[in-house]
């Protein structure tokens, strides 16, 4: 027993300093402490009681989240330090600032932004069920709600000021993130308010199953957020992680459940609004166009379209000179690989670090204004952008005005990138494009080989495209 108390004091002192040292900054690393903190503290509770604590601990209650939670008035002796609750608050009570800042979120391993509500109340719906395959309330907690209180907020305001879904944005650090500035005008669902939304989803049916119980909720979260891939990259990795979450969330939110649910969803937050008669009939004569047009852009945005880590998130260079806008739709798409960096990137600081020696070596040794490619695939499960949807790159010389130059990072001469890296762009990207209006419907893919002289993208990867739907035979320029 002394041995046992000497190792959760050492614990505590540990954590305890680690969080004094940096509790100001927003990343899921220092939340994670902190709820290690509070479990030590509290040997007796469960994953259940902790998210609880936590939720009650940052005022997380509205009428709407009791109607498919209890009370959890077992929970008020959990013990939480003061010197925590601050941090708690911070980064689980969301709101958006009037200069557009967007608190109660926080920035994870793999580069991208969770706000943590709907995450916490994603598990807690979970825990708490009694049936694994009907989570009572688990898609209204986590996304529903957010989104139909977006749509209508949208369709109540005037469209040319405001936004249906989104924004990303942008930390002041990647470092040590204290603040995230959105990137334009803020909606009711932010980009950070969906992807913890999904998180919650996913990790909240997954602990339903008895057998997916956690013993601990930091154990769970470091699981689902810091996993470290090997070289076998993304094909070998488990599925319950924080980079697969799109694939996941596809595979447990179907249209078909979207559409029946959402006009439910508007239906239960419409009784507990109060709206004129004049206001009612306004919904009512809309609602389904509100509702089909939202959710068009939902499932487009973040469903069919893959994750994309912004240009200031890999803490890119200005661009230099005068960015030329590409005329859309494009009719082709260009495949790459960097050759060097030569290995493929696993993590989004090992990424982000390729993105910054690329960029550097295009705009310091060749002169160019900016990276070349229109947008790269690392092997992390994320694509980073460079210059983008909309600006004429420097990937296919005498072609860069006609299509998108898609670079995978690393030397495929001999190897191809792991399944789920090529998918990101074989069909994803693909989609993405070509349902935004981006690329032609019948785009054309050529390798860089086939248009330039070059050995890019590789022997083995273009032996891989030419299976692809899409692509051309052209012969090859030597």
């Amino acid at each position: 027993m002394d041995l046992h108390l000497g190792r959760i004091a050492f614990l505590l002192l540990v954590v305890s300093r680690s969080l004094a040292e940096d509790h100001h900054a927003r990343h899921m690393d220092n939340f994670i402490k902190a709820v290690e903190t509070i479990e030590a503290e509290n040997p007796g509770s469960g994953p259940l009681a902790v998210v609880r604590g936590l939720c009650k601990a940052a005022h997380v209650e509205t009428p709407f989240i009791r109607l498919y939670l209890s009370d959890g008035s077992h929970t008020h002796g959990l013990v939480i330090k003061p010197e925590l609750t601050g941090f708690i608050t911070s980064v689980i009570k969301h709101r958006v600032t009037e200069l557009g800042v967007e608190e109660g979120v926080v920035l994870t391993a793999d580069g991208t932004t969770v706000a943590l509500t709907p995450l916490l109340l994603g598990l807690e719906a979970g825990l708490q069920s009694t049936s694994p395959s009907r989570v009572r309330g688990l898609y209204p907690l986590t996304l529903f709600n957010n989104l139909v209180r977006s749509f209508l907020h949208h369709f109540q305001s005037d469209p040319s000021t405001s936004s249906r879904l989104g924004p990303g944005g942008c930390w002041d650090s990647v470092t040590d993130p204290q603040v995230f500035t959105l990137s334009g005008v803020a909606s009711l669902a932010t980009d950070s308010l969906i992807t913890g939304g999904m998180d919650g989803a996913i990790l909240g049916k997954h602990v339903a199953e008895p057998n997916n119980r956690p013993v601990r909720l930091s154990d769970l979260l470091k699981q689902y957020y810091n996993h470290r891939l090997d070289t076998a990259g993304l094909d070998a990795a488990p599925g319950m992680i924080s980079q697969l979450r799109r694939t996941n969330f596809r595979k447990l939110v179907s249209f078909p459940l979207l559409k029946k649910q959402l006009p439910r969803s508007l239906t239960t937050y419409q009784k507990m609004q109060k709206y004129s008669k004049k206001q009612k009939k306004e919904i009512k004569n809309k609602k389904e166009e509100m509702l089909n047009e939202g959710l068009k852009e939902f499932v487009h945005s973040y469903m069919d379209c893959p994750a994309i880590i912004p240009r200031c998130m890999w803490e890119a260079q200005p661009y230099r000179g005068t960015p030329i806008q590409l005329t859309l739709p494009l009719p082709f798409l260009y495949i790459h690989h960097t050759y060097g960096p030569s290995q493929p990137c696993l993590t989004f600081q090992q990424c982000s670090r390729d993105m910054r020696s690329m960029q550097r070596f295009h705009q310091d040794d060749r002169g160019w204004d900016d990276i070349g490619y229109s947008f790269v695939a690392g092997s992390d499960g994320y694509l980073y952008e460079g210059r983008g949807w909309h600006w004429q790159g420097a990937h296919t010389k005498g072609h860069n005005s006609i299509g998108y130059g898609v670079s995978f990072i690393g030397d495929y001469t001999s190897s191809i990138p792991a399944k789920r890296t090529m998918d990101l762009v074989r069909h994803q990207l693909a989609k993405c494009a070509t349902d935004g209006g981006r690329l032609m419907s019948n785009f054309t893919i050529h390798g860089h080989r086939q248009v330039v002289s070059t050995s890019c993208p590789g022997d083995t990867l273009y032996s891989e495209i030419q299976g692809w739907k899409h692509f051309a035979v052209r012969h090859q320029v030597t």
